[in-house]
């Protein structure tokens, strides 16, 4: 997919977790690899990719980015996540953020997950790649309940799948997409539904593959 370019400026901003209460995607859910994000600088700063290069091997950059400034510059975040893109309680946004090498490129990429604050379900992803001074969007999915993982070098999409009549923390399955970069957009290479039991009120998986693609 085409790239949308954001532009980056100023300083970056250290995300710390917080709970947002509710069940996650499921119980047990994807962990996550830093929690909702505190912002405390003036609006629309973050870190140049610059400053990420700076880290060398390192999976997360020297400088850091405030996700909340990226989402709400970028395009192609809709209109409706960026209404709904809140603090849940004081300054913290319903936003993880993960740091890891998933386009090939030598600076760190950036995949955040856009939460709701009621219940933590994920409302979009989002993987954006270091392009000179700017940040662009190389992957969105705003499907929900959606939630984004770097799984050694991977992209890995987790979505749970609800029947009619499924509690929110009780889903009847979900499907796990592994995308790969190629080139200069990520193809899907592998896809794996799971259907759960109804033991425990479907807590209790049972993997069915679906064939690759």
């Amino acid at each position: 997919m085409s790239a949308g370019t954001v532009v980056l400026v100023g300083t970056g901003l250290l995300a710390v977790g917080c709970s947002t209460g509710g069940t996650g995607l499921r119980d047990g859910g994807p962990a996550r690899t830093e929690t909702v994000a505190r912002t405390g600088a003036p609006a629309g700063s973050a870190a140049s990719p610059n400053a990420a290069s700076s880290a060398g091997s390192s999976d997360r950059p020297s400088g850091k980015v405030d996700p909340v400034a990226l989402l709400k510059a970028d395009p192609k975040v809709s209109a409706e996540v960026k209404r709904d893109l809140k603090p849940c309680t004081g300054k913290e946004y319903p936003v993880d953020v993960s740091y890891g090498k998933v386009t090939g490129s030598q600076v760190v990429d950036i995949v955040v997950n856009v939460l709701s604050c009621a219940d933590a379900l994920g409302r979009g992803s989002y993987v954006y790649r270091a392009e000179g001074a700017t940040y662009a969007n190389v992957f969105a999915d705003e499907q929900p309940p959606v939630y984004a993982e770097i799984d050694r070098g991977d992209l890995v999409v987790t979505k749970p799948v609800y029947g009619k009549s499924d509690a929110l923390s009780y889903p009847s399955g979900e499907d796990v997409i592994t995308y790969r970069w190629s080139g200069d957009k990520f193809t899907e290479q592998d896809r794996v539904h799971t259907d759960y039991s109804n033991v425990d009120g479907g807590s209790q998986p049972s993997p069915a593959a679906a064939p690759k693609n």
